[in-house]
């Protein structure tokens, strides 16, 4: 890409170098003005066969012959670059890169998603179930051809240059998801990114168990360790199996499988601002029920109290089948 460039800057300047040449001489030969010379230095290089401005003297003519030749010598040399250009493949790489980021541009409150590796995939998945606009950073080549038949928003690139975030609109996006299999990676990625945008939601993938303070520091919001995760998850297979598979089954996609959902109090009507869950009346108008609410302090309460009042900076999560989650999303 680099070679392309410089040698298409090389045909520009010696494009623009004949241009001088050209305009020099026959103000001189000619004694013209700058305009009826740079006319006549125009119509010479493209041979486009209008008239001259005046009858040329010998040593113009001269002049004209040897700038008509040093224009073919340099007008191929330029058509044999961007032949090359072309050819190569650079030119259609060069414009879907530009199409591709201009897309990037344009989104808002969107997810950026460093690394298409095992961790990186699953959380991609998700995110596209539901229906969460997002764009992923990869370097390796054969992740990227895999990307692209997703048909997903990427970037090339490693995530830990500061350009190649920025690159990703990270500044309008609302989360970050850190799954490269290296801490040290991440513990960058998160500090480059909470100085980028303060307000987002990052999460990190962790190793080692001396890595969650250090991303928790840096910026994270929270870390997760695949690995103690998946060993947690089998013993609980042994030790409540039945609970497991309860849980379970709120990932899966049956129609008839039970979902969780969220929902920000400041998103509801105002008229439910600061009354009850019973006022909300979400069992009779839905279907779902209310099993958790967030306070505004970030404290979780476990199947709350009818009464609990709804206050700004609160969220309500609700449990229903797919049916009722779509019913609750139309209601509110």
């Amino acid at each position: 890409m680099n070679v392309f460039k410089s040698k298409i800057y090389k045909a520009i300047l010696l494009l623009l170098l004949v241009l001088s040449i050209g305009v020099v001489g026959y103000m001189y030969f000619g004694d013209d003005t700058f305009i009826n010379a740079l006319y006549m230095t125009v119509i010479t290089i493209t041979t486009v066969g209008f008239g001259e401005v005046h009858p040329l003297s010998p040593s113009e003519r001269l002049f004209t012959i040897f700038l008509i030749l040093m224009s073919v010598v340099l007008l191929g040399y330029a058509v044999s670059i961007l032949t090359e250009y072309i050819a190569s493949g650079e030119f259609f790489e060069k414009m879907k890169f530009k199409k591709v980021q201009k897309k990037i541009e344009s989104l808002n409150g969107h997810t950026v998603v460093c690394g298409y590796g095992r961790n990186g995939k699953q959380a991609v998945a998700k995110l596209k179930k539901f229906k969460k606009p997002l764009v992923v950073i990869e370097s390796d080549q054969e992740r990227i051809r895999e990307i692209e038949r997703e048909n997903l928003l990427y970037i090339e690139g490693n995530a830990t240059d500061d350009d190649v975030l920025q690159r990703s609109c990270i500044v309008n996006a609302s989360s970050l998801i850190c799954a490269l299999p290296s801490d040290a990676d991440n513990l960058f990625i998160v500090l480059s990114a909470r100085q980028m945008n303060k307000n987002m939601t990052i999460v990190s993938r962790a190793s080692n168990d001396s890595s969650d303070a250090k991303l928790r520091i840096a910026g994270a919001d929270n870390v997760i360790m695949p690995d103690k995760l998946g060993g947690d998850h089998m013993a609980s297979l042994l030790v409540t199996p039945d609970i497991v598979e309860f849980v379970d089954k709120l990932a899966v996609d049956a129609e008839n499988a039970a979902h969780l959902e969220e929902i920000l109090v400041d998103n509801l009507p105002k008229e439910f601002l600061l009354k009850s869950i019973r006022d909300l009346d979400v069992r009779r108008k839905t279907g779902c029920t209310v099993i958790g609410f967030k306070t505004p302090d970030n404290e979780y309460v476990i199947n709350p109290e009818a009464d609990t009042q709804l206050m700004t900076n609160s969220k309500l999560i609700v449990l229903g089948s797919l049916e009722q989650i779509r019913n609750l999303n139309k209601l509110f």
